[in-house]
């Protein structure tokens, strides 16, 4: 099983990889701020660069990771995941997977919304289904559902889950139920003005991405 550091590194540049794919291979610098971004990310972590070093060399003695050297007009070395290719998992499985291990244990509704830019699942349903077919290969798990909560988790098993995720679930679940559905529609049609915005203008005029607590600030 991968340690919580190795679970963020790895998570993040399989987020890279399919949302920002111009930028990607990472460089170490990109994977520091990738791995401590305050948005998309629970627990938020403050990984230090000699800790996400060392975490690649492991990743890499694993078979999950490759080194990228200078090329082509680059200056620096940078790294990208192989772990898809090593485990076999296709698409809709490295979707959810690597939501989870940026974000914890998740409802199917929130999946399905926070995949949008990795994989454009159809329904609910089809989400369901690949995660029953995960947990039949050992890489995830349903939570049992807990006080004060209207759905069941999903887990995934590949990586230990930050301990300060149960804390902030725990004081996040008397949270409104309709509040942390607006949230959740509100971050995929985030998504989607990002993906849009890309496409239409040059990297650097891109606007940074509303932080989802005032965007819920400004939505109420």
């Amino acid at each position: 099983m991968l340690t919580i550091v190795e679970g963020r590194v790895l998570g993040s540049l399989l987020e890279k990889e399919r949302t920002t794919p111009d930028q990607y291979p990472l460089t170490l610098n990109a994977l520091v701020l990738a791995c401590n971004q305050a948005t998309s990310r629970e627990p938020v972590m403050h990984v230090a660069e000699h800790e996400v070093e060392a975490t690649l060399a492991g990743l890499k003695a694993q078979g999950l990771l490759r080194y990228v050297h200078p090329s082509h007009g680059r200056s620096v070395t940078r790294f990208r995941q192989v772990a898809d290719e090593s485990w076999g998992f296709e698409r809709p499985a490295v979707a959810l997977l690597g939501v989870l291990l940026l974000r914890g244990p998740q409802t199917v509704a929130e999946l399905k919304a926070r995949t949008e830019r990795w994989y454009p699942f159809a329904s609910l349903d089809e989400v369901e289904a690949e995660l029953r077919a995960l947990a039949s290969t050992g890489t995830m798990q349903l939570l049992e559902r807990q006080p004060g909560q209207k759905e069941a988790r999903w887990q995934q098993l590949l990586s230990d889950e930050a301990q300060q995720s149960v804390v902030a679930r725990t004081e996040s679940s008397g949270t409104s139920a309709r509040l942390a559905e607006r949230l959740v529609q509100l971050e995929a049609r985030v998504a989607r003005l990002e993906s849009a915005l890309a496409d239409l203008l040059p990297e650097h005029d891109v606007p940074p991405p509303i932080p989802p607590e005032l965007a819920v600030e400004s939505f109420e």
